[in-house]
């Protein structure tokens, strides 16, 4: 098994990871993600709706709706939250998922508790996955910590 010689200077330092993709694709994928999981969510939430029934125009126009409202409203966390202290950006981030859940949960029929308590079950899960990602990886103020 080979390791990296020791440095005159100390331990071996990490290099920066390649970046493989141009600045172009990053900026499409900025917006294409949301709008592939908005259409995904949309039409999870209108076939939850419908209950395996038959596809009627209203239940394709509350999908697309749907798929509409999920896509501004990932945009509009995606382009809020990092500019958050990590304990809000994590709270923003994970709201969204949970209510995201609660809302396909309660087109499924069950009761308004059920979805509350569900979707609160996935805001904390997700809170607290976000919170130790970002308290490891950033400072108080939002820098990312050296490697």
């Amino acid at each position: 098994m080979a390791h990296a010689a020791p440095t005159a200077g100390g331990p071996a330092t990490r290099l920066p990871t390649p970046d493989v993709f141009s600045d172009h694709t990053h900026k499409v994928a900025r917006y294409a993600i949301p709008v592939v999981l908005g259409l995904v969510y949309g039409y999870w939430a209108a076939a939850n709706r419908r209950s395996g029934g038959e596809i009627t125009g209203w239940n394709i126009l509350f999908g697309f709706v749907t798929a509409l409202a999920f896509i501004v409203l990932c945009i509009a966390v995606a382009l809020l939250a990092p500019r958050l202290k990590r304990e809000l950006h994590s709270l923003t981030k994970s709201a969204f998922a949970g209510a995201a859940f609660g809302f396909l949960y309660s087109q499924t029929g069950a009761s308004v508790l059920r979805c509350t308590v569900m979707a609160l079950l996935i805001t904390a899960a997700v809170f607290a996955v976000f919170f130790y990602r970002y308290y490891t990886h950033e400072d108080a103020e939002g820098n990312p910590l050296p490697r």
